[in-house]
């Protein structure tokens, strides 16, 4: 076993890794960004490396620095929890090639699963079914129309190197067919510097249903359940469960095919087969050949330690059990709690946390790098934590899900905590009828109806159990505590509207402000910081009310920023590959 390992990422996850390391007697070193100094991760570790400023390409993602220093200060194996280079085959190889172990599947499994298409050929052969599409790239426009004769609309053209939503675009019919061509090919050669596009029919409304494997390098190859992670906003997860509530056919079709699909590629690692269920049909999406964000949840109904596992099985071990050895139990939610308002379609939001005070009590976990004072920074993704809960069937754990939800505290920007909380009242959720069309809608509805703080959110308001929001007071009459919301401030002070009180949601441009001399209705600005990765107008074209301006990478997420008039673009003020900082004008409008 090793007796020293470095964590190759930051966050909750690096968090997560080192807890399991110190159990098994392994000292770990934490690498961080400038920004990072004072991070959970970097306070945990038993050594720590600077890597350098916050940008990734300059810290996390400079793959040479975190080689040099495993080096330096003697660490056997490197864990590259997920995202970053966690599923760089190339990072991989350099690593070994240095002398160390890499805690992760062989460089040959990461490259035939990280090509979608290569993906899609390895599972024809296994006999594994994947969505009705090619298995060969779309070179042009007339061979994206053959693809739509011959697999039908809705179509989904996608990124064939992609992942996370990014480089998909789906054609609804012949009419937007060349810009959803044309978009995905763009998108994919700035996230994944690879045009290479594929076609498949796209499912509208399918679950997402993802099966954990665990292998070892002695030919074991193991199944953890399944997984449900079908409420997504932008293709990207915000809730996950198991066991997944599907027909018993389906979910055996799942597992066997899983392990075939493993066995493939002579799997060694842990890692996740994520499947579309539809019709009672299953079919192959992609594989993750790394740590997932919602391995807890499979964690809480086996009793497993997929980070543990993933140690030993990199150090040489055999797994040790079996799959008859294997028991599920109970039943466990995973709610991502992150920086993120739904009230305006889940932008990103960075921002200091001011109070933070995390949920406790039975089968409850509570994975994160928060606490109070802790920047969320436009640099990484928005998340804060995760909170899971178990319990020993899903209503009970669904009660569990509320209360927590209902004891978590952060204040000082937007989270998902309020949606989350009104997930928990839905009839689709509590019959587990939801799919991947369910959330975005519902998060619409939700944001129309509740109700705004100082962020736009619930996130700043007292729930029943929380304690008191800044304009509550505590009174004590005849020895009980009341809490009283006031409108009058106790000092006096001018009168001011209740923060549970219905506010006018204000334009883009009235929330950010303008430059002098330049009309707030003229110009449109970048809503967060981020990067242009895509500016599909010029100087003199006319747009029309909603059409895309530009798109603006913040926090792993891509944000389409859309005309709020018609007219003609009379300037352009950022250029493509740029960073932006919130508020900065991006295109302005002449009408």
């Amino acid at each position: 076993m090793f007796s020293k390992i470095l964590v190759a990422n930051r966050g909750e996850i690096a968090v997560r890794i080192m807890r399991t390391a110190r159990e098994m007697g392994i000292l770990c070193v934490a690498v961080y960004s400038e920004i990072d100094r004072d991070a959970r991760h970097v306070a945990l570790a038993d050594e720590a490396y600077l890597l350098g400023p916050a940008q990734p390409s300059q810290s996390y993602l400079n793959s040479e620095r975190i080689l040099d220093l495993a080096e330096r200060c003697g660490a056997q194996a490197i864990h590259p929890g997920y995202g970053f280079l966690a599923e760089s085959a190339a990072f991989c190889r350099a690593v070994t090639a240095r002398g160390l172990i890499w805690i992760g599947p062989h460089a040959e499994a990461i490259d035939a699963m990280g090509d979608k298409l290569r993906a899609r050929q390895a599972m024809e052969r296994a006999g594994v079914p994947f969505v009705p599409g090619g298995t060969e790239p779309i070179a042009d426009l007339a061979a994206a129309r053959r693809a739509a004769q011959a697999y039908g609309f809705p179509l989904a053209l996608k990124a064939s190197g992609g992942g996370g939503g990014k480089g998909l675009k789906i054609a609804h019919s012949l009419d937007d067919l060349e810009s959803a061509y044309s978009t995905a090919q763009r998108e994919a050669i700035a996230y994944f510097q690879n045009g290479t596009i594929y076609a498949e029919r796209y499912l509208e409304n399918p679950k997402h249903i993802e099966l954990q494997v665990l292998a070892d390098k002695h030919g074991s190859v193991l199944h953890v359940g399944e997984r449900d992670c079908s409420l997504q906003r932008r293709h990207q997860k915000l809730w996950e469960e198991a066991p997944a509530l599907i027909p018993e056919r389906v979910r055996t079709g799942i597992r066997e095919a899983g392990i075939r699909a493993a066995r493939a590629i002579g799997y060694d690692s842990a890692g996740t087969i994520e499947y579309l269920v539809a019709d009672d049909k299953f079919y192959f999406l992609e594989m993750n050949t790394r740590i997932q964000v919602e391995h807890t949840v499979s964690e809480m109904i086996s009793g497993l330690d997929l980070i543990r596992e993933q140690i030993r099985v990199a150090a040489g071990e055999p797994l040790g059990f079996s799959q008859e050895t294997i028991s599920f139990s109970g039943a466990a939610i995973e709610a991502r709690i992150n920086a993120e308002d739904p009230t305006q379609a889940f932008r990103p939001a960075p921002g200091r946390i001011k109070a933070y005070r995390e949920p406790g009590g039975p089968g409850v976990r509570i994975d994160s790098a928060a606490s109070p004072g802790y920047e969320v920074v436009p640099d990484y993704d928005s998340m804060i934590a995760k909170l899971i809960v178990w319990a020993p069937t899903r209503q009970q754990a669904l009660a569990r899900m509320r209360r927590a939800l209902d004891e978590y505290v952060i204040t000082g920007i937007p989270t998902t905590l309020g949606v989350l909380r009104a997930l928990c009242e839905s009839a689709d959720v509590q019959d587990a009828r939801y799919t991947t069309a369910t959330l975005e809608p519902f998060a619409a509805q939700w944001a129309a109806q509740a109700p705004t703080g100082d962020h736009g959110t619930l996130d700043s308001l007292p729930t029943p159990h929380a304690g008191a929001a800044p304009d509550t007071l505590r009174i004590e009459v005849n020895d009980r505590l009341y809490r009283v919301r006031f409108v009058d401030e106790p000092s006096g002070a001018e009168r001011r509207e209740p923060a549970t009180a219905r506010r006018p949601r204000r334009t883009l441009q009235e929330r950010a402000g303008s430059k002098p001399g330049t009309s707030p209705r003229n110009e449109v600005v970048a809503p967060m910081h981020g990067v242009v990765v895509d500016l599909p107008v010029s100087v003199g074209e006319r747009v029309c009310e909603g059409g895309v301006l530009a798109v603006v990478e913040a926090m792993k997420m891509m944000n389409e920023i859309r005309a709020h008039t018609s007219g003609v673009v009379s300037a352009i003020h950022v250029s493509l590959g740029s960073t932006v900082e919130a508020n900065a004008p991006l295109v302005t409008i002449a009408e």
